[in-house]
């Protein structure tokens, strides 16, 4: 059996992802959701649930410490016009905070936000009114309601304050 390192691996699975996004416009099911648990427990300290039939994807330590972590990952590519949404999320399911992990189109990450559950309960209950009847928000949203708790050029904002407004 061969043995692979992770981190190489991760790496040649985002090439394989946008090489095969180019050529064939579309993306592989599911990579975002890996790409984004594995990059959010890497650059925020998380550890990754290794049972699968958890409702949530990491346990937090430091700040986060305690706290049952839904991560959620969207690419956003440079031709995209369409509003960007987060899948559905189940509010009757155990967790505590939702990270958004933000990809460009190579799936390197660029910016990971942050929302409690309080947070997006309330947002989803406001969007009830706009006809979302399936527990879903908006990128947009998420980043209205969320903090920016990560960034490329910054890494780890642990600012208390900070201007999601922009």
């Amino acid at each position: 059996m061969q043995v692979y390192d992770k981190d190489k691996l991760y790496e040649e699975t985002r090439h394989i992802a946008a090489r095969f996004r180019n050529t064939l416009g579309k993306n592989i099911g599911g990579i975002t959701s890996e790409l984004a648990a594995y990059d959010a427990a890497r650059l925020l300290n998380l550890k990754l649930c290794d049972d699968s039939t958890l409702s949530y994807t990491a346990e937090g330590s430091g700040t986060r410490d305690g706290k049952k972590i839904l991560v959620k990952g969207r690419a956003i590519f440079k031709e995209q016009k369409s509003r960007q949404r987060l899948g559905q999320l189940n509010l009757h399911t155990d967790w505590d905070l939702l990270l958004l992990v933000l990809f460009d189109d190579e799936f390197e990450t660029e910016e990971i936000y942050e929302a409690s559950r309080e947070e997006v309960t309330e947002a989803l209950d406001t969007n009830k009114e706009k006809n979302n009847r399936k527990g879903t928000i908006s990128v947009a949203k998420f980043k209205i309601i969320g903090r920016l708790v990560w960034t490329r050029e910054e890494g780890v904002i642990d600012d208390e304050i900070w201007d999601n407004q922009r």
